[in-house]
């Protein structure tokens, strides 16, 4: 399959495989360092999680129209090497004693911001590699090997923490992120340095924010996918903020299982992202995307079964089963999704489209996620679950009573 694609798309689909798969050892390791080495539990959780998304609500529109005034492929480099500095301060304060939960949350911050900076421009590369005919494969493509990372990244991180001091792990990162860096630099493809016609007037910042938030909230399928979007995050941010301390504490997993059952998400993104195809085909790319936010739904109310039963094996394959639906769910939506938004906004608009959704997505994170935290230590973690699974059925819900359940990619 990768044959048939540009030689360009195939260096820069090999730099994002690598730089995920040690993204999700990282992610494993920030949540294992706070509830085991900083015993900070479902508050510190909450806490990481809005600390990592932060960058997003405050710089991400502005830099969205930043991006779209430069060339893309530098940005990318330079995010690469730049989170491969800021990964490397994690062991060294460690080693001397001095990682705390302040320091560790102001380290997420500027590692969100350096993520916030790769992720608009290569989202924003994408089209340049690829047709918009070729979108929807591509980001499959993009998903499935993702998929594969979240599989594998949390599997063999949890034997590395079990062997190793979790601080460490984030090397593999570290040399993941170098890698992605130099693949990168590799491709060889012209960019325009200012593009599209909204260009041509002398640059005005926020003109040039504002444009992009109309774009996006006045198509109407596209506003619709985007604030619907919004809500999706609210119930990942709950979901994420209260899963890992469910599994250590309220089931009792080690981290070793612990990074077992988060590689459910990756096997279920896999077959998700390999599905999407032959799913959007057959029900069209807005009705696979409501079908992929009930599954998510589902899986949430799933993990709550593991609770009640007794033995860690049937447990263990009920807590898989949920993270492994909900990773289905996401491989399944999100080639639908993107493709969708790329294929109809001009290359101009790229980069701002991309930063609007995704700032307003981590706003959503931002602000609910300490919340979950503490609705989770107040009352439950299941309460906090069931409140996540209603929240992902409203989605569903939203969307289909919304255009954008008649959404076809025209080829």
């Amino acid at each position: 399959m990768s044959a048939q694609l540009p030689r360009a798309f195939r260096w820069f689909w090999a730099g994002e495989t690598v730089s995920n798969f040690g993204s999700w050892i990282t992610l494993l390791t920030l949540q294992v360092i706070v509830v085991e080495y900083l015993h900070a539990g479902t508050v510190g959780l909450g806490w990481m999680n809005a600390a990592r998304w932060l960058p997003y609500l405050f710089f991400g529109l502005v830099l969205g129209a930043l991006i779209d005034r430069v060339r893309r492929r530098p940005v990318m480099i330079a995010s690469d090497l730049v989170r491969a500095l800021l990964l490397c301060a994690i062991p060294v304060l460690w080693s001397v004693d001095l990682l705390k939960l302040g320091a560790l949350l102001l380290i997420a911050a500027l590692l969100g911001t350096a993520t916030l900076v790769n992720d608009s421009a290569s989202q924003a590369f994408v089209p340049r590699l690829i047709p918009p005919r070729g979108l929807q494969s591509a980001h499959a493509r993009i998903d499935g090997t993702n998929a594969v990372a979240e599989t594998a990244g949390p599997a063999i991180g949890g034997g590395l923490l079990a062997v190793i001091a979790a601080p460490f792990a984030m090397l593999v990162n570290v040399g993941t992120f170098v890698f992605s860096a130099i693949v990168v630099a590799l491709i060889r493809i012209e960019e325009p340095k200012r593009p599209g016609p909204d260009e041509s007037a002398k640059p005005n910042l926020r003109r040039e924010i504002g444009a992009g938030l109309k774009w996006v909230y006045s198509t109407p399928s596209l506003r619709d996918l985007a604030v619907w979007t919004h809500v999706w995050f609210a119930a990942q941010a709950i979901l994420a903020a209260v899963s890992v301390d469910y599994f250590l504490n309220d089931i009792g997993i080690d981290v070793f299982w612990l990074g077992i059952v988060m590689a459910g998400g990756g096997l279920g993104g896999i077959i998700g992202a390999l599905s999407s195809p032959q799913v959007g085909e057959r029900l069209g790319n807005g009705r696979a995307v409501i079908l992929a936010h009930v599954c998510s739904a589902a899986g949430a109310l799933v993990l709550l079964l593991a609770s009640p039963l007794d033995g860690w094996q049937p447990r263990m394959l009920i807590l898989f089963a949920g993270v492994f639906l909900h990773g289905f769910a996401i491989g399944l939506s999100n080639s639908h999704e993107m493709a969708y938004r790329q294929s109809i906004t001009p290359d101009a608009f790229q980069a701002r489209t991309n930063t609007t959704m995704r700032s307003m997505n981590r706003a959503v994170i931002v602000i609910v996620s300490p919340l979950a935290g503490v609705l989770a230590a107040a009352t439950s973690a299941e309460l906090t679950l069931i409140v996540a699974a209603v929240i992902f059925a409203l989605t569903a819900v939203g969307l289909w009573f919304s255009p954008f359940r008649s959404v076809r990619i025209r080829l």
